[in-house]
């Protein structure tokens, strides 16, 4: 049965969740520089075929984030408590502050990557219960934690697997060369991996818990491993299907496994920078010990997050999530299939010293991105029905694929076949594919 579009997604939206998204591109233009006082700003290039909007004294409804606002230091003050669990007024505050619109403009379609634009917009809409100034606040400071904190487009995704085997060789400084050792240590492990897709047709993340011991690897590893994963299973997503499905799995596990801060930091992620990317959480065979464990981590968790959280003791249990034939033999399944680290190709990443064109590839990006943000100010201000808008947004996605071999590094997934030529998804390819999987 084929996957079906869930309510508040692209072609799904009522006309109130319209108009929620229309304010929330007028408010993010406005923060990116791209409108100024409700009008569009945007560069002209030889690409750009519609001409700029009238003039219009109409302004954005959040016009209150434009650094021309002198009180910008505390528009986020009013984010109540529930919505700033994990700090991000502050990050927003940070963002506006400290980075230009170009900075964050970047960052933000850095993250856009395959995605339609206002599917992103969208997750912190739902995540905010389509608050639009509170969605707005979560995605600045999201953009602020990936470009500024974990820098994960411009090092984690761009050196990826290739850089980190480079690091741990020859790296000089002592720091660099042992995060990079302990990132490839987890990857070699399997410590988490992702394979195959659940019932409902989610990407699936796999966590052997057993495999982790407190201090075995440095903070710094243990967070760009877990960066590395969520973004990877990003680029596996393919509408209508827009969240994962993690399977902790507890055999095995002991209290010497249970370390509480990349705990913390996991549920960070998905809570405030990777927003409605959760489809559900299977703890599978969890000892009695656990209970405990499980009792502190509930009440960090927000409620929404916990409510998708379902224990499985047996595979029979988890069968109700994932067809048997789909679960490996190492979780009780009847698939025949075990982790295997396929380590980094000479020369997987040679595209990437083609600086020629890479840069030809995102200037043409650029101008896409210029028409199609000049498109969303028409479209968000009721002046058309966005019909550009859907072309440009083909044309964006054809145009990541290609720039992708650039500024993404080539990960295991990629090396056996999972993600192939042009973004095309294998999740289950056969040994012939792996053999001959295309690396560009």
């Amino acid at each position: 049965m084929a996957p079906t579009t869930l309510p508040g997604r692209p072609g799904s939206l009522t006309p109130a969740e319209e108009e929620k998204l229309r304010e929330l591109w007028l408010a993010t233009l406005d923060v990116f520089g791209v409108t100024s006082g409700g009008r569009p700003s945007v560069e002209s290039t030889s690409a750009a075929s519609t001409p700029a909007p009238a003039d219009t004294k109409k302004k954005s409804k959040l016009s209150m984030f434009s650094r021309k606002n002198k009180d910008v230091d505390h528009s986020a003050d009013n984010t109540d408590d529930e919505n700033d669990k994990h700090g991000q007024a502050k990050e927003f505050r940070q963002a506006i502050q400290n980075q230009s619109p170009e900075s964050l403009r970047t960052a933000f379609w850095g993250m856009v990557k395959h995605d339609d634009p206002d599917a992103l917009l969208l997750r912190f809409l739902r995540a905010r219960k389509w608050d639009v100034q509170a969605a707005l606040i979560m995605m600045i400071a999201t953009l602020h934690w990936r470009s500024q904190e974990m820098h994960v487009d411009d090092d984690i995704v761009y050196k990826g697997e290739g850089g980190a085997v480079i690091d741990a060789k020859s790296s000089p400084d002592a720091t660099t060369k042992k995060d990079a050792e302990d990132f490839l240590t987890q990857l070699k492990m399997g410590k988490s991996f992702l394979h195959g897709v659940d019932a409902e047709g989610r990407p699936v993340c796999i966590v052997r818990a057993r495999l982790h011991r407190a201090g075995e690897q440095t903070e710094k590893s243990l967070e760009r491993f877990t960066v590395y994963t969520i973004d990877t299973a990003r680029m596996m997503l393919r509408p209508p299907i827009d969240t994962a499905t993690i399977i902790f799995d507890m055999t095995g596990f002991s209290m010497s496994n249970m370390d509480y801060t990349p705990v913390k930091f996991m549920i960070k992620c998905f809570e405030a920078n990777y927003p409605e990317s959760l489809g559900s959480v299977l703890v599978y065979k969890a000892p009695w010990v656990f209970q405990g464990i499980w009792k502190i981590i509930r009440g960090w968790l927000d409620p929404v997050v916990a409510s998708k959280i379902n224990f499985c003791s047996n595979v029979d249990e988890l069968s109700a999530f994932i067809p048997k034939s789909q679960i490996s033999k190492e979780l009780g399944g009847d698939e025949n299939w075990e982790y295997e680290y396929v380590a980094p190709r000479e020369g997987e990443n040679d595209k990437m010293k083609d600086t020629a064109t890479k840069e030809k590839i995102e200037t043409q990006r650029k101008e896409l991105v210029q028409r199609y943000q000049t498109e969303t100010v028409y479209w968000a201000k009721g002046e058309n029905k966005g019909e550009q808008r859907a072309a440009l947004r083909q044309d964006l996605l054809q145009n990541y694929w290609q720039l992708d071999p650039y500024v993404r590094a080539r990960t295991l997934y990629d090396r056996i076949g999972v993600i192939g030529h042009g973004g095309k998804m294998d999740f289950y390819p056969t040994a012939a594919a792996t053999s001959s999987a295309d690396l560009d």
